[in-house]
């Protein structure tokens, strides 16, 4: 049941881009919206379970990558926290699926459109869900792809290009940092899993790092570069 936020994105993302032809703007605009809408009520069922009955879940699915150092397992973990933010995001990509099928009702790419827009959804979807910081960090990148190719939807503007451009470069400025939080996140604490890590929190409060000869306090430093640089 859970897993639905995550499935009907990835449905409705699969269902607009490779049959989009077949369906027509306005049956993947249906079938997109229909999707997100379904994971809409699917949020707000998590929401009253973890959030009102306080009953967090946390779902490990198959190994991602095993090695001697780290084994990595695809992980979601739904705390008040993310019940919270699935409503805000679900709630605001129905609206957009809904004004998009209208307002670009007369477009003939409409479907790639739409599929774009659903992709953008299903990686927010992993960002927010992750139990992580590595399936956090694909997440993220998920959501940078999609906003470039949101942007660049009309490829023939010169215009639509050069905001594309920027857009992913600034990103990636923002993964260098976010980047360097994780990095330093592992050396520390030596696994990336959010239980871990949060309940080792308070053991590091007073630890000093230094960067480029400055002292830095530990957790400061790893919130600044994750969270502060990594949204620029």
């Amino acid at each position: 049941m859970y897993l639905f936020v995550l499935i009907l994105p990835l449905l409705s993302t699969i269902s607009a881009g490779l049959f989009g032809r077949w369906i027509g703007g306005r049956g993947a605009g249906i079938i997109t919206t229909l999707c997100i809408a379904t994971t809409f009520f699917t949020s707000l069922f998590i929401f009253y379970e973890v959030a009102l009955l306080k009953s967090p879940c946390l779902i490990t699915l198959n190994p991602w990558f095993t090695t001697e150092i780290y084994d990595l397992h695809w992980g979601f973990l739904f705390d008040t926290l993310t019940a919270v933010m699935l409503i805000v995001v679900t709630s605001i990509s129905t609206l957009v699926h809904l004004y998009s099928t209208e307002y670009m009702g007369e477009d003939p790419h409409l479907p790639r459109f739409m599929s774009y827009l659903s992709f953008f959804t299903f990686f927010m979807l992993i960002l927010i869900t992750a139990d992580n910081y590595i399936q956090m960090f694909v997440g993220w990148e998920g959501v940078g792809l999609c906003s470039y190719l949101l942007i660049n939807f009309w490829f023939g503007r010169i215009q639509a290009n050069k905001a594309a451009l920027k857009a992913m470069i600034i990103n990636r400025i923002g993964d260098f940092g976010l980047a360097i939080g994780i990095f330093t996140l592992y050396f520390y604490f030596k696994t990336l899993d959010y239980g871990v890590v949060f309940a080792l929190a308070p053991e590091f409060a007073d630890t000093k790092i230094l960067f480029f000869s400055y002292s830095y306090n530990l957790l400061d430093f790893i919130g600044f570069f994750s969270f502060y640089w990594g949204s620029r």
